[in-house]
């Protein structure tokens, strides 16, 4: 089992900076594949940012350029660096973890990008 926390979520004027956190704790071993997700309100879910087996980064096409993942080497700690934040980056940002065939997820933390 895994646990996810997500921190970092807050209020932003447009064109600001933000840097979310996620802390990883239990099975981590088993973990192949990390990445972080947004819901806007009425919204389907999307993936904002990955990284998959191999390493292989990918990002969402609204987001390239503008957002940064990374992690530390013991993948206990998964990181989200989005600058120039526009109106439309708001939502819910969710971390999630692939094991096998399931996926893990936080509770979320609430990005706003509001002037």
């Amino acid at each position: 089992q895994v646990q996810l926390v997500e921190s970092g979520g807050g209020l932003v004027q447009p064109g600001g900076s933000l840097r979310l956190s996620c802390a990883i704790s239990g099975s981590r071993l088993s973990i192949s594949a990390m990445g972080w997700y947004r819901q806007a309100p009425g919204k389907q879910r999307e993936l904002v940012a990955g990284i998959f087996s191999g390493g292989a980064i990918k990002y969402g096409d609204s987001v390239k350029g503008r957002f940064t993942i990374s992690r530390d080497s013991g993948k206990s700690t998964l990181y989200l660096q989005m600058n120039s934040l526009e109106p439309e980056d708001t939502a819910v940002y969710y971390c999630s973890v692939t094991r096998g065939n399931m996926n893990d997820w936080g509770q979320g933390t609430q990005v706003t990008v509001s002037s």
